[in-house]
């Protein structure tokens, strides 16, 4: 017997429980708004953030701070983002760590002057306080609920979404007046720490009510790991050495501008890594600062700071990088009606062009863009007068084949994983290899819209996002011809004045690309 579908109704609905959905859920509560909220896993526990401490782009409102702050990585990102999005994050985070301090109650350390040092989270504790906030303010939190579709009605407005319940059975049916993608990135489940949740699924269900991305090109970000784990936190390695497998130093290596170098040399060989550029007291710090960074080492026996070990490059595509769905406006509306995105699922080149890192900057856009498409959502929500008027599911690839279902999850995730996990291929980028890769992907797509199915829709719709995703950022690699940010190619090294701008994409079957103009309405 089938589980009875959970029917809702409500003004808000946030798809998403990491940092971002639940900052989105606070807001549109504190505006008064009635908040669903889903998540794939468990609102508090899952995601990238819960998994690990954090930095944040927390920065005292002193001009010449906040000047320094702003021009620290607009060459990384190859001048593409823009200070009036990053004045108002630099606002809004600030405001917000004040917040979780004082409201939630949040246990930063002081300096030796007895002040909190706001400048990064613990996530576990972090997220945990944000669950009760977030109760607290009355929001509906449906735990193991993915959601495997928008709902939208004759006029292509957003209404709601459906999704399944993964442990209490059933599916679920909410109707929303406004709806906040809050999903995450992509990582293509290539193992990283807290990523095994960010499949691309809030991005493909974006698509297809009409949503365009923006900066997908660069999403091929690769962090630094043990060879034994999966814990990425690439800053500790600034304090590292990088050898052969003979023992000899690897000449150009290193965590930030030499990471290409690993990467060339991986192909062919094993990367020892020794931490021994640290001393005693940054030791120390280190251990307090990210306790879980050396729980693999120690259990296997691993003095990271004397010994050599072995590492990886994990591929972090769109949670690390910064591509995602386009915004319209510093509402963090999509151009669809009713519909919002924030975090890691919307692009983040607004504040970091086309380059991140792990945490900062990406810790300040989840809290500011989520905090903006809350109280933007609700307010929307309550201009929308029938909530009962007829809806209709967008969701198409793993949902609803075109033919006979033929094709397993499993077999599509490890088809999509062969082309974008590889480093020569995603990493050290050239057309000559990038077109065949996306020729692939565009056959793997066809075959998953006519015959991808699985026990568990949101495992087919996991594989489905994750074919999107693929296709979209090899597209827009493909379009964006020359070196900028991240998105480095082998075959066209320098930097085009002429690609000064943003790029976007868009499209399911066919898929398109244009030019985007750096600034966005206010």
């Amino acid at each position: 017997m089938t589980d009875p579908a959970v029917e809702l109704e409500t003004d808000v609905l946030v798809a998403g429980g990491g940092p971002a959905g639940a900052w989105a859920a606070l807001r549109a509560a504190d505006a008064g708004a009635d908040v669903v909220l889903v998540d794939k896993g468990w609102c508090g526990a899952s995601g990238a953030t819960a998994a690990a401490g954090t930095g944040v782009w927390y920065v005292e409102p002193d001009p010449a701070a906040r000047e320094v702050a702003m021009a620290s990585r607009e060459a990384l990102g190859g001048h593409l983002a823009d200070r009036g999005w990053m004045t108002r994050v630099l606002d809004e985070t600030y405001a917000g760590m004040d917040e979780l301090a004082e409201r939630g109650r949040y246990p930063f350390p002081v300096d030796d002057d007895g002040h909190q040092i706001r400048r990064g989270v613990q996530g576990p504790e972090y997220m945990r306080r944000m669950r009760v906030l977030v109760r607290r303010a009355g929001v509906r939190i449906l735990d193991h609920s993915p959601l495997l579709e928008l709902l939208t009605d004759a006029d292509g407005a957003v209404v709601g979404a459906a999704g399944q319940r993964r442990q209490a059975g059933g599916d679920y049916r909410v109707r929303a007046g406004a709806v906040v993608m809050a999903t995450g990135g992509c990582a293509f489940a290539s193992g990283a720490l807290g990523t095994h949740v960010d499949t691309g699924d809030g991005t493909l269900a974006a698509a297809e009510v009409g949503a365009h991305l923006s900066g997908m090109e660069f999403s091929n970000a690769y962090a630094i790991a043990p060879a034994h784990s999966s814990v990425t936190k690439t800053a500790y390695y600034s304090y590292a050495s990088f050898y052969r497998a003979d023992g000899t130093v690897l000449e150009g290596a290193g965590s930030t501008r030499g990471r290409s170098v690993i990467a060339r040399t991986l192909l062919s060989e094993p990367v020892l890594a020794r931490l021994d550029h640290a001393g005693p007291a940054e030791r120390a710090a280190m251990r307090r600062g990210q306790p879980n960074f050396f729980l693999a080492f120690d259990r296997a026996g691993i003095d990271p700071f004397t010994d050599l070990f072995p590492i990886t490059l994990l591929a972090e595509g769109t949670v690390r990088g910064t591509g995602g769905i386009a915004l319209a406006s510093t509402r963090c509306d999509t151009g669809v009606p009713g519909l919002y995105a924030a975090g890691d699922v919307a692009t983040r080149e607004y504040i970091c062009g086309g380059f991140t890192g792990g945490g900062s900057h990406n810790a300040a856009w989840a809290l500011s863009s989520g905090s903006w498409a809350g109280r933007a959502a609700a307010r929307h929500a309550r201009t929308v007068r029938d909530r009962r008027r007829p809806a209709t599911g967008a969701g198409g690839a793993g949902l609803r084949p075109g033919g006979v279902g033929t094709t397993t999850a499993r077999e599509v995730v490890r088809a999509v994983q062969a082309e974008v996990l590889p480093y020569d291929l995603n990493y050290l980028r050239h057309a000559d290899r990038l077109a065949p890769a996306l020729g692939r992907l565009d056959d793997l797509w066809r075959s998953a819209r006519t015959g991808l199915v699985d026990a568990d829709p949101w495992r087919a719709r996991e594989a489905a996002a994750m074919t999107a995703t693929g296709r979209w950022m090899y597209t827009a690699a493909l379009a964006r011809d020359e070196s900028r940010g991240m998105h480095k190619r082998e075959d066209r090294p320098g930097r085009d004045p002429a690609w000064h701008h943003r790029l976007d994409v868009g499209g399911l079957d066919e898929l398109w690309t244009r030019p985007a103009a750096l600034a966005v309405a206010a």
